[in-house]
């Protein structure tokens, strides 16, 4: 799924969640350099939206589908 059909209730939700992991000690997705890190001030929030930005995070949305009548 592309990021431009995510809502941003589904976005915040998939970057707190991956923020979480990166602060609990998962690995990072994106090859980032010791001065990448340092400007961000190695916030993993930073690092989640730059994960999310090249749609590398792996967390999957469900969404219901609509009841058939």
């Amino acid at each position: 799924m592309d990021q431009t059909q995510y809502t941003r209730y589904e976005k915040a939700r998939m970057l707190g969640s991956r923020a979480l992991q990166l602060s609990m000690g998962a690995p990072t997705l994106v090859k980032l350099s010791e001065q990448e890190l340092e400007r961000i001030g190695y916030n993993p929030l930073e690092i989640a939206k730059l994960e999310f930005e090249k749609g590398v995070i792996p967390i999957t949305v469900k969404r219901p589908l609509p009841k058939a009548r």
